[in-house]
């Protein structure tokens, strides 16, 4: 029987509870080991995660249950601070917000125990819940994007061996986005293969702030080292979509070209500018009020947060540019 280790990140948050109860529930071949990483940077003394877990994992407490601190420094430097408690062979990395099927454990054995020799890592399937009756907001349907996405380690297993021989994540990335697509990418160069697997993980769409999508902007920055590590073509090696950057930065120097016109006195080249600004805002509103229920809650969301979207995802994006400017691309660190 192929063994594994639970990898969890968490900041505690009242996700890791429901997380911690579907993995007590389902059925199949326990895991030897759980890791959870504390990743909060100044933990709450009164909030105890080691006795949080065990309060939780029920008929799991006879596993090996290990709490560690991850120092706040990421999920991509706390699932490495996981590993290194991991001794299975395979280790799978869950997020605290997602929660196994009900057969999990013996869908993912069986998923291990297929796996040819050469393959580094079976991915879950994804499954992201909306409402019925509606149309998704442009936050869901953000989240639902999950359950198309590749190498995501919302559920992810891969061998310790060769998490090994690439160092593991890149704790460069700061955020729970790309840093998933590096390790692939640099396991795939290695000789690896990763693979869908059949067991199912759902995850739910977890209440967000009016101005999320604008804090989500920063992983703009994680783009300009996905450039640098793995060259301009790394959205065709990772199958993912581009994005609107080139049309972000085009609005924002209309913006900003209208304000600088309008100073000087050139009333007319900055009321073209403007013009060029308000359209290019427009449209990037009604892209993303069109698919949703169009309430009025929404539509004054995606409005106001169309507007600060652009500016903010070039600022990420120019900012990272700079900050990795010297970082050497993984075929050079490779060799």
């Amino acid at each position: 029987m192929t063994s594994y280790a639970v990898v969890i990140p968490t900041l505690l948050r009242d996700s890791l509870a429901d997380c911690l109860a579907a993995l007590a529930a389902a059925h199949g071949p326990r895991p030897d080991e759980i890791v959870l990483v504390d990743d909060r940077s100044d933990p709450d003394p009164a909030l105890d995660a080691a006795a949080h877990a065990l309060t939780v994992l029920g008929d799991l407490r006879d596993r090996t249950t290990t709490v560690v601190t991850g120092g706040g420094r990421g999920p991509a430097a706390a699932r490495n601070t996981g590993l290194r408690a991991v001794t299975a062979p395979w280790a799978v990395f869950l997020d605290d917000d997602v929660q196994v099927g009900p057969y999990w454990c013996a869908q993912l054995v069986r998923d291990l125990e297929e796996a040819p020799p050469d393959t580094a890592g079976v991915q879950g399937v994804i499954s992201v819940p909306l409402p019925g009756g509606r149309r998704p907001t442009d936050w869901e349907r953000g989240t639902a994007g999950l359950a198309r996405a590749r190498w995501t380690t919302a559920d992810m297993a891969y061998r310790t061996e060769a998490l090994e021989q690439v160092g593991g994540f890149d704790e460069r990335f700061p955020r729970a986005f790309r840093e998933d697509a590096d390790l692939a990418l640099r396991l795939l160069d290695a000789g690896w293969r990763i693979r869908r697997g059949h067991r199912l993980t759902r995850h739910p769409v977890r209440p967000a702030s009016r101005w999320a999508s604008v804090r989500q902007q920063r992983g703009n920055a994680d783009d300009a080292l996905m450039r640098r590590l793995h060259g301009p073509d790394w959205w065709d090696k990772a199958v993912a979509p581009r994005g609107r950057i080139r049309r972000h930065a085009v609005i924002t120097a209309a913006g900003a070209a209208a304000c600088v016109l309008a100073a000087a006195g050139h009333r007319r080249a900055a009321t073209a500018c403007a013009a060029g600004w308000a359209a290019g805002t427009a449209e990037l509103a009604r892209a993303r009020i069109v698919p949703g229920p169009r309430t009025r809650d929404e539509v004054t969301t995606v409005v106001a947060t169309s507007v600060v979207i652009p500016p903010a995802a070039t600022w990420y994006r120019l900012a990272g540019a700079w900050r990795h400017r010297n970082a050497p691309a993984w075929c050079e660190v490779a060799r």
